[in-house]
């Protein structure tokens, strides 16, 4: 239990030290044992006669006493235990939405520039018993309020997480949230309120009232499309309080009309998915219009359009697929890839490939057979560079894969397999994974391969390395290399089908192994036909705000990939504007990122010298306008006021924002937490109490020494 208590600092805003002394592992019942000590020393130093008077050994025995009291209440080891109590006043977060949906469609009784003074004088009427943080959002959270209303794109969901985040285990006592409830990106905001443990009042914006407009809601479509092949696109019409109206839908392909139809309006909430069959008939990327014409008084025009890009492909890449037995791996590789609509894959048996033409097949995969199995494809794999991707198991001749790749060798003593599970390496670049499907693939269960001693190729790069049991090892299990002009990969295992399995069991998904696929044909594709110097974007059409990522290769005589030289890129939009860049080295090769560029058209012309060669690559990409924000132009409100309830707050139109200083005042639950933080120290520690000892032996010295003791 505690002896004795000292409080300093009294004010319920301030910090309050309580500091008492308390003890370790012996009892407190010390302290009288102690005292007696002291007690019986003075009186066994004092008690015969001296020539010191009556009053003055009483003194000096009460010095030595309590001198011995002291040291011995040390010895004794008791602790001074702290505790500091820190008032947190409580948080009051302010998030404002600024996206263009607010202003563009709000009521004709709401004047933005006086709600945002009085947003901004919240803080003041809250006064110095609330500390207020102040953010606006759009697609991000960003600090401070904002007077602009020029985002693109709304995520309440993830505003309200990242600001659960920041203030995580503080004293959040309300979010005051300022928005019209439209959100074209994330979750469903009500979940995410969910973990935020306040009180939310949130200030009801933009307009619930249906006024006349017309707007394509929705267009579905595929972004590729190719050549001389139909494609089709949905697009969705919507049109409110125009009852008796007709619709007039135009597609325009580069600016030239292609399809129209007119759509009678038959109710004040018209809604109609229409069906669009088009051709295409030119190769390269093509914007297509899709727009309602405008119709009288109506509330906006600027939702009256979508803007869509569709790439038009020559043709596709194809892939051979040779197996030498049936597997379940085989209907998974040949779904895998085709997901990519850029790929088309034919699986045949090693017996049939007679009847394959080769030469048509920018890829071959190799599933547990070498091309050795087969004369016709021994004589092509040594004619050609085409890319070949190794895929071993039980079935695989180790001798002949060995003799005919060099990415990985496998020493084998005996024809067992042992299970391998798949780790990333995380200095892989050849290309990029994402970490979300890195995390994906650590938790796939484990492939069958060829039990042995594995080594990669001097060269090669790995992507994936195996863990044997709970062992990581060197050994490769997924690696990629390149000799005299071809491109190979080995993955050194089967049972493909069970990461397929085990990805959509957990994740619900194949992303993970789609992407894995779609970006090692990407890379073993690449070589084909390729020239010493390539640039190409990471897109062919960016979203506008998005940066604009490019890519650059450049290979010497020797088809190596090397990145010793500058190289300077040069971007035209379509007005003619310039922007010049130098690529940063990356890896082995070169990279570049311009930032955040305005919508348009554009093409790029990129430069390299290697020794006296100089070497050029042009290409083009398009940024595309989101018009996100134009497309809901009635609030939900109901969403606003759902949230409210949930957490005990409250909403409030924009005219009711005067109240929310004094709702906040009154909510019994926003109120100053404080917190204690206790220490303890050993007393022994205390310099003062030495300096105390000192004093008073020093003091009974000098007594003694004055009276002729000493």
């Amino acid at each position: 239990m505690p002896y004795s208590y000292f409080l300093l600092n009294h004010s319920p805003l301030t910090t309050q030290l309580l500091t008492s002394l308390t003890w370790g592992s012996v009892s407190g019942w010390w302290t009288p044992v102690c005292l007696l000590l002291g007690v019986l020393y003075a009186w066994l130093m004092y008690r015969n006669p001296v020539s010191i008077s009556s009053g003055g050994r009483w003194l000096l025995s009460g010095l030595r006493a309590l001198a011995v009291f002291l040291i011995a209440f040390l010895l004794v080891s008791p602790l001074i235990k702290s505790v500091t109590y820190q008032p947190q006043k409580p948080l009051v977060l302010i998030a404002q939405d600024n996206s263009s949906s607010i202003n563009t469609f709000k009521p004709k009784s709401f004047n933005v520039s006086e709600f945002n003074i009085q947003l901004a004088g919240l803080k003041k009427l809250l006064g110095n018993d609330y500390e207020v943080r102040e953010f606006n959002f759009d697609r991000n959270l960003h600090n401070g309020l904002s007077t602009s209303y020029q985002g693109k794109q709304t995520n309440i969901a993830a505003a309200i997480h990242e600001l659960n985040e920041r203030f995580v285990n503080q004293n959040v006592g309300a979010l005051v949230l300022a928005t019209d409830g439209l959100y074209n990106q994330g979750a469903d905001p009500q979940y995410e309120t969910r973990n935020l443990k306040t009180s939310i009042y949130t200030i009801a914006l933009g307009d619930t009232v249906p006024r006349r407009d017309l707007l394509i809601s929705n267009v579905n479509y595929n972004k590729t499309a190719f050549l001389g092949n139909d494609f089709m696109l949905e697009v969705l019409a919507e049109a409110y309080q125009s009852m008796g109206e007709t619709l007039r839908l135009s597609i325009a392909e580069d600016g030239r009309t292609v399809f129209t139809q007119n759509i009678p309006v038959t109710s004040n909430a018209f809604r109609e998915v229409v069906p669009v069959k088009l051709n295409a008939d030119k190769k390269g990327i093509h914007q297509f219009t899709v727009k309602l014409a405008p119709i009288s008084n109506e509330l906006s025009v600027q939702n009256n359009a979508e803007i869509i890009y569709i790439e038009v492909l020559d043709a596709r890449q194809k892939v051979l697929l040779a197996y030498a037995s049936p597997h379940p791996d085989i209907s998974v590789i040949k779904q895998l890839v085709e997901r990519n609509k850029n790929y088309e894959l034919k699986a045949v048996p090693a017996d049939k490939l007679t009847t394959v033409k080769l030469s048509d097949y920018g890829l071959i995969i190799l599933y547990q057979i070498t091309a050795g199995d087969n004369p016709a494809l021994k004589t092509f794999a040594a004619q050609s560079k085409v890319p070949l991707w190794y895929i071993t198991g039980a079935q695989t001749d180790l001798s002949d894969f060995n003799q005919e790749q060099n990415t990985i060798g496998i020493i084998a003593g005996r024809t067992d397999v042992q299970e391998e599970f798949a780790v990333p390496v995380a200095g892989f670049s050849l290309f990029t994974l994402t970490d979300s499907t890195q995390n994906k693939i650590n938790r796939f269960p484990p492939l069958l391969a060829p039990f042995g001693n594995y080594g990669s190729a001097a060269g090669a790069s790995v992507l994936l390395k195996q863990k044997i049991g709970s062992v990581n090892t060197t050994f490769p299990l997924l690696a990629f290399n390149e000799a005299d002009g071809r491109r190979t990969a080995v993955l050194a295992g089967e049972g493909l089908w069970r990461w397929n399995l085990a990805e959509y069991q957990e994740f619900g998904s194949h992303t993970a192994m789609e992407e894995l696929f779609s970006q090692s044909i990407q890379y073993l594709t690449a070589n084909a036909n390729r020239q010493r110097f390539r640039v190409y974007a990471a897109k062919n059409v960016f979203d506008e705000g998005e940066n604009i990522l490019l890519n650059a290769e450049l290979y010497n005589d020797a088809l190596q990939l090397i990145n010793t030289p500058d190289v300077n890129i040069t971007l035209k939009n379509s007005s003619g504007k310039n922007y010049s860049y130098l690529f940063s080295r990356a890896g082995q090769s070169y990279q570049l990122n311009a930032g955040v560029l305005p919508v348009g058209n554009y093409s790029y012309t990129a430069n390299s010298k290697l020794g006296k060669q100089t070497f050029t690559a042009k290409g083009q990409f398009t940024i595309k306008a989101l018009n996100l924000e134009s497309r809901q132009s009635t609030a939900n409100h109901q969403l606003l006021y759902n949230m409210a309830k949930q957490s005990g707050g409250k909403m409030l139109q924009p005219a009711q924002l005067n109240q929310l200083a004094e709702l906040i005042r009154k909510n019994e639950n926003i109120k100053t937490v404080v917190y204690d933080d206790q220490r303890y120290s050993d007393l022994i520690d205390s310099k003062w109490l030495f300096v105390l000892i000192l004093a008073l032996l020093s003091t009974e010295w000098f007594l003694r020494k004055r009276e002729g003791e000493v």
